[in-house]
């Protein structure tokens, strides 16, 4: 009976374990950020992984928006090219070109912030079944920030 319950155990702890990532599509699926202000939807492109915009906790500009844009639904107005400064947030595609690197890690891909217009290096790690911590940065890992998202 005792084998029994030791082999039963370890079929548990490695059935959980390959449970949690281990799998490069672990990562894919609906995301909520930080402070709950959008969900991501992180999927295949590819041989790579991206993420899109799917929700904003606030679609439209406020009351008070200082460039006149009260009451419209948020655009990307901060980026650097003209042309796409007219967009929907919405559906837009801001995480790019991450591949698995193994071991719950995805690298070599970017992030887009709209709120300033500007691309970061970015990798993301999945800390739990449920969790995501995403980390922009400049140039090396050092510089940079981590928000954790959840599904």
């Amino acid at each position: 009976m005792r084998s029994f319950t030791s082999a039963l155990l370890a079929s548990l702890v490695l059935l959980a374990s390959s449970a949690f990532g281990g799998s490069p599509d672990a990562i894919t699926g609906i995301w909520t950020t930080a402070e709950n202000k959008a969900k991501i939807e992180i999927f295949k492109c590819g041989s790579n992984y991206c993420g899109k915009i799917i929700e904003l906790k606030e679609a439209t500009y406020s009351a008070d928006d200082k460039k006149g844009m009260a009451g419209q639904p948020k655009v990307d107005r901060e980026n650097p090219d003209q042309k796409l400064r007219t967009r929907p947030i919405v559906g837009m595609q801001m995480l790019d070109g991450f591949s698995y690197a193994g071991d719950n890690r995805w690298e070599g891909g970017t992030i887009y912030d709209p709120k300033n217009g500007k691309t970061y290096k970015c990798k993301i790690t999945l800390a739990e079944p449920n969790q995501l911590k995403v980390r922009g940065f400049i140039g090396i890992s050092l510089i940079g920030r981590t928000e954790t998202w959840t599904r």
